[in-house]
């Protein structure tokens, strides 16, 4: 059973964090959206497939990134004004959620902490 892992994240201002692709960024209206989203990018290949057809060479993308885990668990609530902190829980290691946070909402977010789950 693979080791899952708790992380604590944070979202500055959630209502102007975009990735740099368009068409594969986070265009939600809130937390619960964004929860949805982030879940859905972990959980499927969805996300990782488009932006992998998107590369210049699609078949030389390390595999390892498209790792999905269909029992992650993501929570997202307001933490003040603008602030949205995120409970995420999956066996998926940092670079993986790191990929997907990127396209989905870019450098807008702070990895709080990591504890095992």
């Amino acid at each position: 059973m693979p080791l899952r892992n708790h992380y604590y994240l944070s979202i500055d201002d959630l209502a102007h964090a975009r990735g740099p692709i368009a068409e594969l960024a986070y265009d939600g209206a809130g937390p619960n959206d964004f929860a949805a989203a982030l879940r859905e990018a972990l959980q499927t290949p969805a996300l990782f497939e488009r932006w992998r057809a998107m590369q210049s060479e699609p078949d030389e993308v390390d595999p390892a990134l498209g790792e999905t885990d269909p029992a992650a668990t993501v929570r997202a609530v307001l933490g003040d004004i603008l602030r949205v902190d995120v409970d995420l829980v999956t066996s998926l290691p940092m670079s993986v959620v790191r990929h997907r946070m990127n396209l989905l909402i870019g450098a807008n977010w702070t990895l709080r902490d990591m504890r095992a789950a």
